[in-house]
């Protein structure tokens, strides 16, 4: 099992769950971060730390949200890792409760 972000995540990008990720398997797009559910070993650490709830399990993925785990695995082959917390957009709090942004994904 991995855990997969979500699409909450996009023009948030916050990073507070890559320096708690034991191995590494994030990688870092332009304005949102995913999951290499090959390195994910589902340890659960990251979830809690994300502030806007853009984690999940594979098996608690919300309703609408089934294709992202896909979306992370091609991602992830493409972006590359991230292991160090960095600064989210400045305008992150506001994207924070918009629903439906996946038209905002920047590859």
């Amino acid at each position: 099992m991995t855990f997969v972000v979500v699409e909450s995540c996009i023009k948030c990008k916050y990073m507070d769950c890559v320096e708690v990720c034991p191995v590494d398997c994030f990688h870092v797009g332009p304005n949102m971060l995913v999951i290499d559910p090959e390195e994910c070993i589902d340890c659960t650490l990251c979830e809690p730390e994300c502030p806007v709830e853009a984690i999940y399990s594979e098996e608690e993925l919300p309703e609408g949200q089934e294709k992202m785990l896909a979306l992370n695995a091609e991602l992830s082959e493409k972006w590359p890792v991230i292991t160090e917390m960095g600064e989210p957009p400045e305008d992150a709090a506001e994207w924070d409760d918009t629903p439906d942004k996946l038209q905002y994904l920047e590859r």
